[in-house]
């Protein structure tokens, strides 16, 4: 197969991924926040499920690994378990993983990425099973 080809291939399917992550999760937050705020359920399914996270650049990774770091940074880490699966399940490795919350550390703070490691653990022992 040509180089090219192969990079295709992988693209599609790596959207198809996402893109059936993204109806489960949109499937999740319609029940869960549907009933306290549609508007927000409306934006998030149409402009940033079925938009950003559809869009061919960055690749599904790059776009999981950028969503984690903010994530962490943010000190949101309760978000974390599902987009560092996500990412994952797109090809980012463990180490890749460790790595991402130790440079965030740097940017972001110690306790903010201290905050990220039990959530990552805990998605790393999951993911053995």
């Amino acid at each position: 197969m040509h180089k090219r080809s192969a990079g295709y291939a992988a693209a599609i399917v790596a959207l198809s991924l996402v893109a059936s992550c993204a109806k489960a999760r949109a499937a999740l937050v319609d029940a869960t926040v549907g009933p306290v705020a549609p508007g927000l359920v409306e934006y998030t399914t149409d402009v940033l499920f079925r938009d950003v996270w559809l869009r061919p650049a960055p690749a599904a990774r790059d776009r999981s690994l950028v969503t984690v770091s903010a994530l962490i940074a943010a000190g949101q880490v309760a978000q974390v378990t599902y987009h560092l699966n996500r990412a994952m399940d797109s090809g980012l490795t463990r180490e890749e993983a460790g790595e991402v919350i130790t440079h965030v550390a740097f940017y972001a703070g110690w306790p903010t990425a201290f905050a990220a490691v039990p959530v990552a653990k805990d998605v790393f022992d999951k993911r053995r099973r």
